[in-house]
């Protein structure tokens, strides 16, 4: 192929830009809009059992037989697994959520915020089953009177009554199933037909035939259920008829428990009969003397059980059966029960329960009556702190009248700091401190932070103190809100000192982290901010080892980055400098760091960016501070980088790893060139160095690259520089950066500057040209085809066609692509009508020959 000269064509990018733009069209409100929303049916079809698998639907008639025992335990035990999650931080936060929901107000007659059985089921199981009662527990199978493990073994006999209550209402209900009809979930005893009642009948008859009264009554309860096909009144004649029976149970913990099931049966079958529960509790009353009567103390010295051991055993069922009664009550209602509860002696458990169960409202709004019950409780059995901590609970909730706010906060405070258990003091402490942020100041909190501080730092007992720890400092965040006053609270950071374990340090450092990111609005300077988070930063960075999982690397850069977008020292640019060193030096082992300081402080990339691994990540950083220098007028910062990411692109390998896979390099090249030569257009010569300088570099590095045998990427760069060139000779450049003069006009469209260029234009398109003579072989015509075609349309869109010599190698190039039959027939015949339609334009005439004599071929 002979060389041919280029000239570019003149560019009108206004007119261009107005050509392109779409013609404005009145939109009514009746059109269709993408953006409307969209109704999207979804049509259920019946899943098909595959082929020798077990259907899922069973009839009236099935014989299997299910064991109750693997229904319940599913092949688990129980004991085990509730064993391993019982976890006071993870319980008492539990607790707390579920106080929360039951505490909204809801007209329905149980609602989600009814905290159901299972939530108290876990919690038993978790409070009552440790590997120390464990070894109890081997004595069960011979004794019965280990009372220690009472509450566990409750829960795990009753939820075998449970399931066998269940099968039993499934079977009989399916006896009213046929296929004729079916029966409605709201049924009444005239839809079921004779065989369910008689079997119904039989199976009650069958219980009140078992003499003893603990298992007729538990067995009769759990099938409860069962009357809807006897009668419409038969579970509100049972109830209280089963609630009269407990009183013959002697033992006061049988009985509260039995009490407990019965209140549990009831809120499931017959939510609305409120006054059996109400029996329940006053029948309780009664009998709650007992717990402190001889014969309880002597059983206790029988098995050699003291009574503070003895008396937590009570709160779970009574919790319940107070939760219960509680739901949805009136105000009288509650206001009788915690007046019947103060007129009996010795009431500490009494009031434990009242307060965890009754609204926090209700709570509130009478705190000092109860701080006063507190006061007259006998400590022995069941200690104060704990019906302070009871307290506190609701205060978190709920807040009191503001005139006895103090007075409760020194009322309770007087109880907790004289704790000398570490324990007890931090579980009560915890609670209180929510409290105190809520409702007081800065000074107040700065008090309980040091009574913690001086409880907890002897012997070091903050280390088996963790989690109370982390959610004191959880706590004091969610309230303040203000950093500058945060941190201007003396003993917050003593207190953050207590994290010794660097695990525990770290996840502390993240919270207060994310509290500020999440909160802090405006930028700051404040130095008592500044040098308190750089050391909250500065852990959280050390914390990094060669082990640190990527994920926990990206979310600390997240942290520590959200902070530094957040440091601002206005004008003082020697200052904003000075943090950014000082950063630096801080937070060397964060690559996602280190590319935020290469951001914001361009005078230290030189330094920062080699050490980084990543070669992309590098090229993209020269380039990306090469804009930033050039926007703001660093023209010889802006050169420095651009020669250092030229200098860079032959250290590129040829694979590289993208998410742990190894794929070729060439086309990430491809893009970063493309966008390296958008850049190259604004960028003015040095005075220096000659003219397009930084192009002429960049070509040398391209031609000596060594690229793929079969790969045509260096011919679509070469293609993209005659591009760059074409747009360099217009008089006025597509874009600009303001205040920053270009080619266009330093040279003015001066002649040898217009010559040099359009050199470099021949020697590119002589390698293209040589290129696609090298691809004249029957494997490579394919390629040749679709390169000719591009170079032919970048010739139609830069070059001047009125040349006669570049307007014979279009149309050469036009027949090359579709020589061999390998040509996109539809692409040509699009570019095609578009020569046609170009050529209607006063300036593009001389298109309409050229189009005579560029033929469409058709595949033979």
């Amino acid at each position: 192929m002979a060389v041919f000269p280029w000239h570019s064509r003149n560019r009108n990018y206004k007119a261009e830009f107005a050509s392109c733009r779409l013609e404005a069209v009145p939109l009514e409100f009746g059109d269709y809009h993408p953006l409307k929303p969209i109704t999207v049916t979804e049509s259920k079809t019946k899943k098909v059992n595959r082929k020798g698998s077990t259907s899922s639907t069973s009839s009236s008639s099935s014989s299997s037989v299910v064991d109750p025992l693997s229904s319940v335990l599913d092949g688990t035990d129980p004991l085990s697994m509730f064993a391993a999650t019982a976890d006071p931080a993870a319980l008492a936060a539990a607790m707390d959520s579920s106080r929360r929901k039951r505490d909204r107000d809801d007209n329905s007659v149980v609602g989600s915020d009814f905290e159901p059985w299972t939530n108290k089921r876990g919690e038993i199981l978790a409070r009552y089953t440790t590997t120390e009662k464990l070894s109890i527990c081997s004595k069960l199978l011979s004794d019965t009177s280990v009372i220690q493990f009472y509450p566990s073994k409750f829960v795990l006999i009753t939820d075998i009554l449970d399931t066998f209550g269940k099968l039993v209402y499934e079977r009989i209900f399916s006896m009213c199933v046929d296929s004729r009809s079916v029966l409605p979930d709201h049924f009444s005893p005239e839809n079921a037909n004779d065989t369910a009642k008689e079997t119904c009948l039989n199976w009650f008859f069958k219980i009140a035939s078992i003499r003893e009264l603990i298992p007729r009554f538990y067995v009769e309860a759990s099938i409860l259920k069962c009357n809807k096909f006897l009668s419409k009144t038969g579970i509100s004649e049972c109830l209280p008829r089963l609630t009269c029976m407990i009183r013959g149970i002697g033992d006061p913990l049988v009985s509260v428990y039995a009490r407990a099931y019965l209140c549990r049966v009831g809120m499931e079958v017959a939510p609305h009969l409120k006054e059996t529960l109400n029996k329940n509790f006053f029948d309780f009353l009664l009998t709650f003397k007992q717990i402190h009567g001889d014969t309880v103390q002597n059983q206790l010295v029988v098995q050699g059980v003291e009574l503070p051991s003895y008396l937590p055993l009570y709160p779970p069922a009574m919790d319940w059966i107070f939760q219960c009664i509680s739901y949805h009550a009136p105000e009288a209602l509650l206001t009788e029960m915690m007046e019947r509860c103060k007129k009996l002696g010795n009431n500490a458990l009494l009031l434990n329960s009242v307060m965890s169960a009754f609204r926090a409202e209700f709570i509130a709004t009478r705190s000092m009556d109860f701080i006063g019950m507190i006061k007259e409780c006998d400590e022995s059995g069941f200690p104060k702190h704990l019906l302070f901590r009871s307290l506190g609970l609701n205060l978190a909730l709920a807040d009191p009248p503001e005139s006895d706010r103090l007075q409760i906060l020194n009322e309770a405070w007087k109880v907790i700091t004289k704790l000398k258990n570490p324990q007890d003091y931090i579980n009560c402490a915890e609670v209180w401190v929510e409290y105190t942020c809520k409702h007081f100041t800065k000074r107040e909190v700065n008090t309980v932070l040091a009574d913690v501080i001086k409880h907890m730092t002897p012997d070091r007992a903050f280390e088996d103190s963790y989690p109370q720890l982390q959610l004191i400092i959880k706590k004091v965040i969610a309230h303040f809100h203000d950093f500058s006053v945060l941190f201007s609270v003396e003993k917050f950071l003593p207190f953050l000192d207590m994290f010794q374990k660097e695990s525990v340090r770290v996840e502390v450092c993240k919270c207060i982290m994310d509290a500020f990111i999440k909160h802090q609005q405006e930028p700051t300077k404040d130095p008592v901010i500044l040098n308190a988070l750089l050391h909250v930063c500065k852990t959280m960075h050390d914390s990094v080892n060669a082990l640190t999982l990527e994920d926990e690397k990206r979310m600390l850069s997240y942290l520590i980055n959200g902070f530094i977008k957040m440091v601002s020292f206005g004008r003082d640019f020697e200052q904003q400098l000075s943090f950014y060193v000082e950063s630096r030096s801080m937070f060397c082992n964060l690559e996602p760091v280190l590319v935020q300081l290469i951001h914001a402080c361009v005078a230290y990339c030189f330094i920062t960016i080699p050490s980084l691994a990543g070669i992309f990540t590098r090229l993209n950083l020269y380039l990306h501070s090469g804009q930033v220098a050039l926007a703001n007028q660093c023209l010889s910062q802006a050169d420095a980088f651009f020669k250092a990411a030229i200098s860079l692109v032959p250290e590129v390998p040829k694979m590289i790893n993208i998410d742990g896979k190894m794929r070729p390099s060439e086309s990430f090249l491809l893009e970063f060139l493309c966008n390296f030569f958008s850049t190259l257009l604004i960028v003015p010569d040095h005075p220096e160095h000659g003219v397009l300088f930084l192009v002429r570099e960049l070509l040398n590095v391209i031609q000596d690259y060594t690229w793929e045998d079969n790969s045509d990427e260096k011919i679509r760069i070469y293609t993209c520089v005659l591009h760059l060139l074409s747009a360099m000779s217009q008089e006025t450049y597509l874009y600009h950066i303001d205040k920053v003069d270009s080619n266009d006009s330093l040279y003015g469209g001066d002649s040898k500057f217009l010559a040099e260029n359009n050199k470099l234009c021949e020697t590119v398109m002589a390698q293209i040209l040589e290129h696609l003579k090298t691809l004249a072989k029957d494997e490579a015509l394919k390629r040749q085809s679709s390169l000719g075609l591009s170079f032919f349309n970048s010739i139609l869109a830069h070059g001047d066609l009125r040349n006669n010599k570049l307007n014979q190698l279009s149309v050469n190039l036009w027949h090359l692509a579709q020589r061999h039959g390998c040509a996109d027939t539809r692409t040509m015949v699009k570019t095609l009508e578009y020569i046609k339609k170009q050529s209607k334009q006063p300036d593009m005439t001389h298109l309409t020959e050229l189009a005579l004599r560029l033929p469409l071929q058709t595949r033979t």
